[in-house]
């Protein structure tokens, strides 16, 4: 029963990686069987080799095995236009075990190469398959970021091996009497997390990755590697529960000041895709302050909101790609009045905003929610600022809503292009499980 079961047919599907429509085929079928496989009670299960699941790793691995296979029907281009296509194929399925052996591994190092390794494929990707000449700059910036701030987690890790002499998770167990040595350690272990995350003040190579990224780069970076970083931050707090405790004021005050001030900046910004890209450090600053308080509503919301997030935003990147594979921009100046040129993408541009502002059926709302009553159950004060973040992130999804799908579109364009059915099913399957699973929430809140 171990977790080999999951990890060999990603492996097998390497070998294919020049038959496209067998790649497609089999990670859906392989997404199909990951989720037919939950059906435990026990809170650990699929144990061996150093791997195992619980609830928050599995509902992970589902997301990402989901998404992969997403990205690989929204990535026909690349196949239309033989644009390397079995390197692009062969670079997603090495993310995507990465990805799977990131979020399964019980041992704290082997977690680390894992959650290091998977910025190579994604540095690949848009250095190999991004838009712009600045890809460069994009991918140094996402490469400096995560590299200069992960290597204190590696010497803090070695040294909780030298300590403890265990570095698997829920048996690792440390104790510091030195409070300064105490603070040092614990900044350098959760700093790495905090960039991935992104949180606010580090979240400068997020924007930069995400508009120079192709859809499958943005896909992955939205859709996932996101949430790598609210994963570690699940399994290393409980490490140093009471010195966390201590510092949770400064993590919470930081972000949702943050979140408010990217939430007045994405009012401003006329490139679809950086709109999106700055709303999800918005949506993932209020994931870190509900795991940072150490509450269970915190810790249900953080993950739902990590779950719903993660289609959400992905959808909309699919939207703002396929957008951009019919006008050549995703200038919003440019891309106006796209109800009238793609009248049937309306629908799902308008059900993938109203996710993204977290309204009901939607599972954002459920964490969100959960998040809210965390919050203000630690501080009454943060209501202000919250009841500000819920007003703005409603108010920038409408701006991008209404300036891309209102006015007159672009006359040097065809008079209508509504989009082919892979794209309806791509959007499709983004939207249905967002909008679905909270028929059923035992499931995604554990």
């Amino acid at each position: 029963m171990s977790m080999l079961k999951f990890l060999l047919p990603v492996i097998m599907l390497m070998k294919l990686k020049s038959d496209w429509k067998l790649v497609q085929f089999g990670l859906g079928s392989f997404s199909f069987l990951v989720g037919v496989n939950c059906f435990n009670n026990s809170p650990m299960y699929m144990l061996g080799f150093n791997l195992g699941l619980d609830y928050i790793s599995f509902l992970l691995i589902y997301l990402s095995v989901w998404v992969m296979f997403m990205i690989i029907v929204a990535s026909q281009n690349i196949k239309n236009m033989d644009n390397f296509m079995s390197v692009f194929v062969f670079m997603n399925l090495v993310l995507l075990l990465m990805l799977m052996l990131s979020f399964c591994s019980l041992n704290y190092l082997l977690f680390y190469i894992s959650f290091e390794v998977s910025l190579i494929p994604t540095l690949i990707l848009i250095l190999g398959w991004g838009y712009q000449p600045e890809r460069v700059q994009a991918g140094i910036y996402m490469l400096f970021y995560t590299l200069s701030l992960s290597l204190p987690l590696l010497v803090s890790l070695l040294y909780i091996f030298y300590e403890s002499g265990s570095l698997i998770m829920n048996l690792t167990d440390i104790s510091l009497s030195d409070e300064l040595g105490a603070m040092i350690w614990y900044f350098s272990s959760v700093m790495a997390f905090l960039v991935k995350l992104p949180m606010y003040m580090f979240h400068l190579w997020l924007p930069k990755a995400h508009v120079e990224a192709p859809v499958a780069g943005s896909m992955i970076l939205a859709g996932v590697l996101l949430k790598l970083g609210g994963y570690g931050l699940i399994r290393v707090l409980p490490l140093f529960q009471k010195i966390s405790l201590m510092y949770s004021w400064l993590w919470v005050s930081v972000s949702l000041v943050g979140g408010l001030i990217i939430s007045l900046l994405c009012l401003r910004q006329i490139d679809m895709k950086a709109l999106i890209a700055y709303s999800s450090v918005v949506h993932m600053s209020l994931v870190l302050c509900g795991l940072v308080i150490f509450s269970c509503w915190g810790l249900m919301g953080g993950v739902v909101v990590m779950i719903g997030h993660g289609l959400c935003s992905s959808g909309l990147f699919c939207l703002a790609n396929m957008v951009y594979e019919r006008l050549g921009s995703r200038s919003l100046m440019v891309s106006k009045g796209l109800l009238s040129f793609m009248p049937s993408m309306g629908l799902w541009w308008f059900l993938l905003s109203v996710s993204n502002m977290a309204s009901p059926p939607s599972l954002n709302l459920v964490g969100e929610v959960s998040l809210i009553m965390s919050l203000v159950s630690w501080s009454e004060l943060s209501m202000i600022i919250l009841a500000l973040l819920s007003f703005f992130s409603a108010s920038y999804t409408l701006y991008m809503y209404s300036l891309s799908q209102h006015g007159v579109f672009f006359n040097a364009l065809y008079s209508c292009s509504s989009g082919s059915v892979r794209e309806y099913y791509v959007l499709f399957l983004h939207w249905f499980p967002l909008n679905i699973l909270i028929l059923n929430l035992n499931l995604v809140s554990g």
